[in-house]
């Protein structure tokens, strides 16, 4: 039996088993108590088998699903794994996405939707961005890589192109990019052209500096699509490193989990579930691996594999066109944010291709999150909404097809920078450009309204907790030791303010160190997003996606 965590009393030691702690909805407190049934003068030792945030994971990892009983079931994370009875919360902002830290509530959970530009930051302007036969123009990641790079002080994109060829875009703010020449393709922003590409992912490895720069890219054409990987250490000029991966379908891409240090390949594959369907299942396979070559060289889009189609809610939500296969995860790429691994999934609502190239429209591509707290193979997605929507409004660059693109968010100040591509009809041309949306940093989703949160008990170190929120009349917060004690010396009282970074107070480490603790906020009128307990400087040490300005080249709020 794999144990969370240890529990060191003064005089005797007692381990307690993951498996004790129920993960069922939350309950609401009635009563105020908060009492918790553990010993005085608890110490927490981290099990060294634990997940970062004190996730126990099964001897089987990844876990074997069955593609005809799940195509339709999506999955839950409980289902692999139980809630810590201690939760590790010593590394990035705790966000309230989802139930995981917390113990009892009576606040309201609600989600929030990033603002979207209402014109594109990159249009197709070069003579190849546009098809020889005229018919699409593109200049847009097809989840490709936009990232701030720390070294350079620059926002850089890397996107497709007309007729199979990638190109290079930099920027000073995010939001005005140019398209600088370069020696590759004498007089153009071409990086790479020559094969048949699909969907591409780009990854700038902070800890690498011998291949900073990552592609994996999906060529090869119908039929023979596979991975080739190549890496750079300028991200102008690439080195094939010969590690063609396995047979995959066309839109599969890669990410890289850093709470697990494996790099995953979410690969899309169309399933018949039954010979005599009509229509394919568009879903997706998972492999993982520590190292990129000999992960690339294994990449197969198997059955075996099978991972994950759509979820039950997804299937009945209102604005689905129904056709054929529909709904269906046309793809999926994840990176990581603060203390969580943030999935980004295009949920296509039809209809098929060949009924939008008679119809002359663009396919429903929306593009929804979800969160995983396991490094990146479950995924909580309690939402269906469309985080970033189409706009099928006449003279609208959201007309359709919205894909992601690797690298989002970018963190620039309080806010978070989201790039996606976005397609068109202009006559009878299909226009792919580059769309910008932005919200508050950690804005996915607050605790709002008035009432109480009591978390579950974390494992801190640090000396000063932050908190943000928007404070609309008052919000009272508490630590609480192992029993449910308050902690007299750190309560705080905080007035209207509304900041991403408030400090609540300081002068915890000593008091905190080894000991597990609770937080209890009552709040009147509050949206709260996310608490952390750091150093004075408000640094959480957790994950900062792809960068932003001013922050720590090693990808880590350091």
């Amino acid at each position: 039996m794999k144990l969370s965590y240890f529990l060191i009393p003064t005089m005797a030691i007692v381990m307690m088993s993951c498996e004790d702690h129920d993960f069922k909805p939350l309950p609401v407190i009635d009563n105020g108590s908060d009492e918790s049934p553990t010993p005085d003068d608890e110490y927490v030792v981290k099990n060294p088998d634990a997940l970062y945030n004190g996730i126990i994971l099964p001897a089987q990892w990844p876990p074997n699903r069955n593609y005809s009983s799940d195509i339709r079931k999506g999955m839950t994370p409980a289902e692999y794994w139980d809630k810590p009875t201690v939760i590790y919360a010593t590394a990035g902002r705790q966000m309230f996405v989802d139930d995981f830290l917390i113990r009892s509530t009576t606040m309201r959970r609600v989600y929030h939707y990033p603002e979207v530009h209402n014109q594109p930051v990159l249009a197709p302007d070069k003579s190849w961005e546009t098809s020889a036969n005229g018919k699409s123009q593109f200049a847009a990641p097809f989840s490709d890589g936009v990232w701030y790079d720390e070294l350079d002080g620059k926002f850089k994109m890397w996107y497709m192109a007309a007729d199979d060829a990638t190109c290079y875009a930099e920027s000073s703010d995010g939001i005005t990019w140019t398209k600088p020449e370069l020696d590759v393709y004498a007089g153009t922003n071409i990086i790479r052209k020559g094969s048949v590409r699909d969907a591409s992912s780009i990854w700038i490895d902070k800890t690498d500096t011998e291949a900073r720069y990552k592609m994996f890219e999906v060529c090869g054409g119908s039929g023979k699509w596979a991975y080739q990987y190549l890496t750079s250490t300028d991200g102008i000029h690439w080195r094939d490193r010969q590690a063609t991966s396995g047979s995959v379908a066309d839109r599969s891409t890669v990410f890289y989990s850093p709470f697990r240090d494996v790099w995953a390949w979410s690969m899309r594959h169309n399933v018949r579930v039954n010979k005599s369907d009509p229509y394919t299942i568009r879903a997706r396979d998972y492999m993982e691996h520590t190292d990129p070559v000999a992960g690339n060289k294994a990449a197969n889009a198997n059955l075996n594999s099978f991972w994950f189609g759509t979820w039950p809610a997804e299937q009945t939500w209102a604005q689905n066109v129904s056709n054929d296969g529909a709904p269906g995860i046309y793809n999926h790429d994840a990176m990581p944010y603060e203390s969580i691994m943030l999935g980004f999934f295009s949920v296509w609502q039809g209809p098929e291709n060949d009924v939008c190239n008679q119809l002359g429209m663009i396919k429903r591509n929306q593009i929804v999150v979800g969160y995983s707290r396991d490094g990146g193979y479950s995924w909580q997605r309690d939402d269906m909404n469309p985080f970033i929507a189409i706009n099928e409004s006449a003279g609208s660059y959201l007309g359709g097809n919205l894909q992601s693109a690797i690298g989002s968010p970018i963190i620039v100040g309080d806010k978070l920078y989201f790039y996606f591509s976005a397609r068109r009809m202009e006559n009878k041309t299909e226009v792919t450009t580059t769309g910008l949306a932005t919200m508050r940093r950690d804005g996915f989703a607050s605790m709002s309204g008035s009432g109480l949160i009591v978390t579950d008990r974390l494992l801190c170190e640090g000396s000063t907790l932050w908190l943000n929120a928007r404070i609309g009349k008052s919000l009272k917060i508490e630590i609480l030791d192992s029993k449910g004690n308050e902690l007299t010396q750190f309560t705080t009282e905080l007035h209207p303010s509304d900041d991403c970074a408030i400090k609540v107070c300081d002068g915890l480490a000593e008091t905190i160190k080894n000991k597990a603790i609770s937080i209890r906020f009552t709040a009147t009128d509050c949206d709260i997003y996310s608490f952390w307990i750091g150093d004075a400087d408000g640094k959480s040490r957790g994950y900062t996606a792809g960068g932003g300005p001013g922050l720590n080249s090693s990808g880590i709020d350091q």
